[in-house]
């Protein structure tokens, strides 16, 4: 496994000359850092994540994964979170490979390989497992293959089905089991995060989201935060916020109009709300972070 970490990692510097992230083909990024970073507040889409030099650490709710080479990670539904590289330098940088997971490949080796459906229905959708010497592996030719584009086109999706299957019947293979949606209370929590991201800058009424799934109020906040490690109030907030930043950042609009733009009618909850959830005011977070891109 060491020589496979080896080679992973030397395959990714020669495509990461520069610190930064780029996609290496659809569905597939890598990412490469010098030095720690700050804490970068970001939306997972359901993906595979392995690491091949460094560490990092990834908050949802009030809970911290922390993987290395040693590990991999799994995001099963679509989640905001705090994420920050923890261990890294110049000599060995941060270098980091996400892969998306496609539900229809899921439930498609979910039946042709007859495989249990059934997933964890309180399983939350984000976990750390020990990287096995074969998900290893499978990776590895499948980062092999990238400078080789009819080889990537021919091959790749059976290693990539490969992976999907050795996670299945691996340690998270419960988790995976979300994307599937073959029903039960997993498939309605994919369902809920889906209804709230569709209209986050609306009143959230869990009543009415319960009644909509056939669940009672409090079986949707239990099962909700069980996978999301976050209540349906909390998580709306979180997409409020990270929409806002975007907003002031990328379309320069001000704090009031980027407050009302995401739900809020009182600009004064809305900074109170951004500044516990980034730690400073609205315009002083955003002058923070230009200063730091204009940084040479």
């Amino acid at each position: 496994m060491d020589e496979d970490r080896q080679e992973l990692a030397d395959l990714m510097l020669s495509s990461l000359k520069n610190d930064g992230v780029m996609q290496a083909r659809p569905g597939l990024s890598f990412s490469r850092f010098s030095g720690p970073t700050d804490l970068h507040h970001g939306f997972y889409e359901p993906c595979f994540c392995v690491i091949a030099q460094g560490a990092k650490a990834l908050t949802l709710g009030g809970e911290t994964f922390r993987y290395d080479p040693a590990h991999y990670m799994v995001c099963t539904v679509g989640l905001p979170m705090t994420a920050q590289i923890v261990e890294a330098s110049t000599k060995q940088p941060y270098l980091g490979l996400r892969l998306t997971l496609d539900p229809g490949v899921v439930a498609t080796i979910i039946i042709e390989s007859n495989l249990d459906p059934r997933g964890e229905s309180n399983a939350r959708a984000v976990d750390v497992s020990d990287l096995d010497s074969d998900l290893l592996n499978a990776t590895l030719r499948l980062i092999r293959l990238i400078d080789k584009p009819d080889d990537y086109n021919a091959l790749a999706p059976l290693v990539i089905r490969e992976i999907n299957y050795r996670l299945l019947t691996g340690a998270q293979g419960g988790r995976m089991r979300h994307l599937a949606r073959f029903g039960g209370q997993a498939n309605r929590m994919v369902r809920a995060v889906e209804m709230i991201r569709g209209s986050f800058d609306q009143p959230l009424s869990v009543a009415d989201m319960a009644h909509n799934l056939g669940m009672s109020s409090s079986g949707l906040h239990a099962h909700f935060k069980a996978v999301t490690s976050m209540s349906p109030l909390q998580f709306q907030k979180q997409l409020r916020m990270q929409e806002a930043r975007r907003l002031m950042l990328s379309e320069d609009f001000d704090a009031a109009e980027a407050g009302f733009k995401v739900g809020y009618e009182d600009a004064s909850h809305f900074n109170r709300d951004y500044k516990r959830h980034f730690g400073e005011p609205p315009m002083r977070d955003i002058e923070r972070m230009r200063q730091t891109a204009d940084r040479p």
